[in-house]
């Protein structure tokens, strides 16, 4: 294990505290078991997640790595803490949608379950105070979010994860429903994978009976949440 070394707190969010080491480039996420929901508006805990969120994450990250995508894992540091290279966030949240769910439901007006005749790709302005919502590009490049660029890239990215994720689900029995993932920017302006990857930000149903295996049963309280993540950890790391 490299000697990275927590210094100050920068950040504390609803599941990560943030800190600085002696690398400007360089910061140690150390992961929580608070969960929230409706952009905080429900909270609770859901106990060994951060651990499971920090291990799956990474995991996840050096196979999108191999294939491509730039992330920002330097260092798994901890069951809870890993080191990441510094970006500034870029404040979309982006969402790609393979079986329909979530609020996707409302606003469409279709039933959970329905296979999407493709995958879609959205995303929304991240800001809690608003409930994140819902824009296009158009107001993205207008509200100077992002440039034209940086969305062709983040796009570009984004697609290669759902297929990479799909793929790596189905060889562990898991359906990937749907995902919402974060992009940063290094100091030098490029763009690479950010947050996590994890039953927090990712619906994942089993493939034969459909069982929901993420988030959504702390959000709907359908009860066995922390055995539905350990569940998820087992079938990643056999444990």
């Amino acid at each position: 294990m490299s000697d990275w070394k927590k210094l100050e707190q920068l950040y504390e969010g609803k599941a990560k505290k943030v800190f600085a080491t002696e690398d400007p480039e360089v910061v140690i996420v150390d992961y929580k078991d608070d969960a929230t929901a409706f952009n905080g508006k429900k909270k609770g805990t859901i106990r060994g997640k951060g651990v499971i969120n920090n291990r799956m994450s990474n995991y996840i990250m050096k196979q999108l790595e191999i294939e491509g995508v730039p992330t920002h894992l330097v260092e798994e540091l901890s069951d809870r803490e890993t080191a990441v290279k510094k970006v500034s966030i870029v404040p979309l949240e982006v969402i790609i949608r393979n079986v329909a769910a979530g609020s996707f439901l409302k606003r469409m007006g279709v039933a959970e379950g329905t296979d999407l005749l493709c995958s879609i790709l959205e995303f929304s302005y991240k800001c809690d105070e608003l409930d994140d919502p819902f824009i296009n590009d158009d107001y993205a490049l207008a509200l100077g979010l992002a440039t034209q660029d940086e969305l062709n890239i983040i796009k570009t990215y984004t697609h290669k994860v759902n297929e990479v994720l799909q793929k790596f689900f189905l060889s562990i029995g898991i359906r990937l429903i749907d995902f919402k993932i974060e992009f940063g920017r290094l100091s030098n302006g490029s763009i690479i994978l950010a947050d996590e990857i994890s039953p927090d930000t990712c619906r994942l149903w089993d493939i034969k009976t459909n069982e929901k295996l993420d988030k959504d049963r702390f959000r709907r309280d359908l009860g066995g949440t922390e055995e539905a993540y350990q569940e998820v950890m087992k079938r990643i790391f056999g444990e």
